[in-house]
């Protein structure tokens, strides 16, 4: 199914299960630190964000990788890495504006949400359901919902 992560901030409590799931999911280990997904706190330790590629239509990560092993996939709207082309200078990871593609500690890989191929666990297992998952065309409702919240 197509669609993208949306997180509500009000109810992420930072628990980081999320990031658990995400690495058992990717790597078969429970290891946050190979999750495509992570959980930040704020300056003042009282707000968590979780951090997520946003499968941008027109990816900065793309644009500026010099051998384009990183491609916008309009049938399944996402963002896909090839790794045969990848030859890890990880411009990507600078290029992206949200913070979202970062770099396996095991494998040296960069890595990021996948969605995982469409059903992203990370959202049946967020205990606080702060994580859902919305379809394309969706997501006009998401938005006049949190602005009508203001």
């Amino acid at each position: 199914m197509k669609g993208y992560l949306h997180v509500d901030l009000d109810k992420c409590t930072g628990c980081r299960t999320c990031e658990i799931v995400c690495s058992l999911v990717h790597t078969g280990e429970n290891n946050p630190m190979r999750a495509r997904i992570y959980v930040i706190r704020n300056k003042f330790g009282v707000e968590m964000r979780p951090v997520y590629c946003r499968q941008c239509a027109r990816p900065p990560c793309a644009e500026n990788c010099p051998t384009d092993a990183i491609h916008y996939d309009e049938e399944r709207a996402m963002v896909l890495i090839d790794y045969d082309k990848c030859i890890g200078c990880k411009i990507c990871v600078q290029s992206c504006p949200f913070g979202a593609m970062k770099v396996d500690p095991v494998t040296g890989q960069v890595i990021k949400c996948d969605l995982c191929g469409g059903d992203p666990q990370c959202v049946k297992y967020c205990i606080d359901h702060a994580i859902t998952f919305i379809p394309i065309g969706k997501q006009e409702k998401v938005i006049r919902s949190a602005v009508s919240k203001l």
